[in-house]
């Protein structure tokens, strides 16, 4: 059993790695309030966060992870470009039975920096390799920047892009609205049925007749809702050719060189995806010039979207068998908007978890 001061040994050999590289050491409250993170990903982060009430403060969560303290810091007093590490605990609700630790310590590099983003993945992902160098870990990386840009370029609806777009990060979702929308797949009955309730008298009526108004949404924000759902069912299917691409995109799994390739062939089928796919081709520029074989360098393009929802880019993970990702990380662009109250700036970063490479080097002959 790996002992915790081996653990926290590893975990400072990290941290002392990344501020050589650069980075700035900085700390974040253990508790963080709930609010900004159920304003970024909804009521979904309570299943997977510890959350208390403080009488002064509000609802808290204990940290779930480091990355929105870290840019709510910078975006709020940092420089830039900046580059900054951490060291600590973050909290996870597991599954019953699931095997895997609610409370585990992460060390963590993050980059700021507006000048070349590709270059900045391409940083990142070889730092990581080289401390993970001589664990036998399996590099996967992935863009969801490439995705997104394909459903925003769809010729359909715009309420049906922002679904598809709010779900990139549950796969199941996400693939069922995307069968629906291309008429692949039947409109659930419950929906037929409230679609026809609708039908058949003004929401407003429906409202009036349902009798004392529970709830938080407003009668306004009731109709609204109804009238989306109404034109959402009377749009057309998704193209066929475009729903096709989608969903071979979602299966590409290559190695990256050859996934450029495919990607190319694609674009002008899907023109959306031509700036994305410029940058991807970047970064394997950049990558290659890190002396990362991108021949070799395996590519999904769904890979990452079962992680916290603020990736919106390149996206990797170091893995070995039987164990959680040892490493991961990704480019979170939109998020530095969203808490930077409209300042923005390009970022990237990583985890890693000291555990799990104790583990791995403790088990090495």
């Amino acid at each position: 059993m790996t002992t915790k001061a081996a653990i926290r040994a590893e975990g400072e050999r990290l941290l002392a790695a990344f501020v050589q590289a650069g980075a700035v050491p900085v700390e974040t409250d253990l508790l963080q309030p709930a609010e900004t993170l159920l304003d970024l990903y909804g009521e979904d982060i309570r299943a997977r966060a510890y959350v208390t009430d403080d009488p002064v403060r509000g609802e808290m969560m204990l940290r779930p992870d480091f990355t929105v303290p870290v840019v709510q810091a910078h975006m709020a007093h940092g420089a830039d470009p900046a580059r900054y590490a951490y060291l600590g605990e973050v909290f996870r609700k597991q599954d019953r039975k699931s095997g895997r630790a609610s409370e585990y310590l992460q060390a963590g590099y993050e980059v700021f920096d507006r000048n070349a983003p590709e270059v900045a993945d391409a940083e990142v992902f070889a730092l990581f390799r080289d401390l993970l160098a001589g664990l036998n870990l399996r590099p996967v990386t992935g863009d969801i920047g490439i995705l997104m840009a394909a459903v925003r370029g769809l010729e359909t609806s715009d309420r049906r892009k922002a679904a598809l777009l709010r779900h990139v990060w549950r796969p199941a979702k996400f693939k069922s609205l995307l069968d629906r929308f291309a008429g692949r797949a039947p409109v659930p009955g419950g929906r037929l049925r409230l679609l026809d309730r609708l039908k058949a008298g003004s929401p407003l009526q429906l409202i009036e007749e349902a009798g004392t108004f529970v709830g938080l949404r407003s009668p306004e924000e009731i109709v609204a809702r109804a009238d989306g759902l109404v034109a959402d069912a009377e749009a057309p299917p998704i193209k066929a050719m475009e729903a096709a691409l989608l969903y071979d995109l979602l299966s590409l799994e290559s190695p990256a060189a050859h996934a450029l390739a495919h990607l190319r062939g694609i674009t002008p089928m899907l023109p959306a995806i031509g700036p994305a796919v410029d940058r991807f081709a970047a970064r394997l520029d950049a990558l290659a010039a890190k002396g990362v074989d991108v021949a070799t360098l395996a590519f999904e393009a769904s890979h990452g979207r079962t992680a916290l929802e603020y990736y919106d880019g390149f996206v990797f993970s170091f893995l070995a068998d039987g164990m959680p990702p040892v490493a991961s990380g990704g480019r979170y662009d939109a998020l530095t908007a969203v808490l930077g109250a409209g300042a923005f700036i390009p970022a990237v970063g990583g985890v890693i978890r000291p555990e799990l490479v104790a583990r791995l080097k403790g088990a090495k002959p």
